[in-house]
């Protein structure tokens, strides 16, 4: 690869190695691309990855920093068996939030959203997209046949 790239580095405290893992075992087309090993040390530095084409660097850099939910990653699926095989995944040891998001084992904040979701919040019908918005506070993991409902009134 030539010229600049972008890619987000998210700081683990020693968790990098078993967190690329399980996403990548959970998102497809994802894998790890590089591992840097600890010089002089056991286990992992840091991991380049690519979750369903973004690309990650995860980095074992200790305790000093923890990850909130000030950033997260987004996943947009098309159906509800989607949203609750990832959801579930994602929340064993973690914590359900609002909204459709969780924070994971790893201490990443994860938004698990319906496409669905996207599609009625973009509509120009301000009392459809008020429903769909009341809905969606109220709920925890999404439900797209709530959500279809809200928007029908």
């Amino acid at each position: 690869m030539t010229g600049p790239s972008l890619q987000t580095c998210l700081w683990f405290d020693g968790q990098a190695q078993e967190a690329a893992e399980t996403y990548v075992a959970l998102l497809p087309g994802s894998r790890i691309l590089q591992s840097f090993p600890r010089r002089g040390a056991e286990g992992t530095f840091l991991l380049h990855l690519s979750l369903m084409g973004q690309r990650y660097t995860f980095l074992n850099g200790g305790p000093q920093y923890r990850l909130t939910p000030a950033a997260s990653i987004e996943v947009h699926l098309d159906t509800q068996a989607e949203v609750d095989l990832l959801w579930n995944a994602l929340l064993q040891g973690g914590q359900a939030q609002r909204c459709g998001w969780l924070t994971d084992r790893f201490g990443v904040s994860w938004q698990i959203v319906p496409r669905s979701l996207i599609r009625l919040m973009l509509t120009t019908d301000d009392a459809t997209a008020t429903r769909v918005t009341q809905a969606m506070m109220g709920m925890v993991k999404l439900d797209i046949a709530a959500l279809e409902a809200a928007a029908r009134g």
